[in-house]
């Protein structure tokens, strides 16, 4: 097939008759003009999609819903379920839930106006990242964006909104980790408390043969649907972040 269609094209040339060409590049809003051909907008484009996955985790409330619900799998004893596509596809609806407004309001004062041609790319990188950064600034800890800011020897800034993103984003992923292994610990305890019991008694009647957690497993999970744990757990998760 592909050679049917060069022996095609070099006939077509042959006899004058050169084949169509597309006449408009691909480009994105607010870069044409700039010299931004075809193999730059390429470039761009596959440089944001392969830095998605990134702040996708590093920006967004992904990370501590990702914590909690990998600690209680671990803490139901239940190995491979939910399975990880599960828990990552849960994850991913909370955070956009969560983070909507956010991309709202990124999207009034950025995307618009880029699509205006009231501002170039490069303003509106800057526009959209501010409704970010006052985002991250609610849940990243002092002590983390102290520790950045003397890490990346910044100018102590005069309020928090002028500090800049490299420091604002690894101080708000490290506060959203403790966050999630504090969640996770909780959550944790009353399982541990479970086990503990479940060994106590098999082992003070001899039944050294069975292991525990075949009888703690049965009981965690029954124990867990009884008190709806998922609505609890998630909604304990969401009113954090309010």
């Amino acid at each position: 097939m592909v050679s049917l269609f060069l022996t095609a094209g070099w006939a077509g040339e042959a006899f004058g008759a050169p084949l169509p060409r597309p006449q408009k590049d691909l480009a994105i809003p607010g870069l044409e003009g700039a010299g931004h051909t075809l193999p730059w907008t390429i470039l761009i484009l596959l440089t944001l999609l392969a830095l998605l996955p990134a702040i996708l985790l590093a920006m967004t409330p992904f990370v501590r819903l990702l914590v909690v619900f990998h600690f209680l799998r671990q803490a139901l004893g239940t190995q491979t379920t939910p399975s990880n596509q599960t828990l990552i596809g849960l994850s991913i609806f909370l955070t956009y839930f969560i983070i909507q407004p956010v991309v709202l309001e990124i999207h009034r004062v950025a995307v618009v106006p880029l699509q205006n041609g009231s501002v170039n790319a490069l303003d509106a990188v800057q526009l959209g990242a501010d409704p970010l950064r006052r985002f991250m600034l609610k849940f990243a800890r002092e002590k983390d964006l102290a520790l950045f800011v003397e890490l990346g020897k910044e100018p102590r800034p005069n309020r928090p909104e002028d500090l800049p993103l490299r420091v604002v984003a690894p101080a708000y992923i490290i506060s959203e980790l403790k966050a999630g292994f504090q969640i996770g610990t909780l959550l944790f305890l009353p399982f541990l408390v479970i086990d503990i019991v479940v060994a106590s008694i098999t082992t003070s009647v001899g039944m050294l043969q069975l292991p525990p957690v075949m009888i703690s497993t049965p009981l965690k999970i029954l124990l867990f649907v009884l008190v709806d744990g998922w609505n609890l757990v998630v909604g304990s998760l969401m009113k954090s972040f309010y």
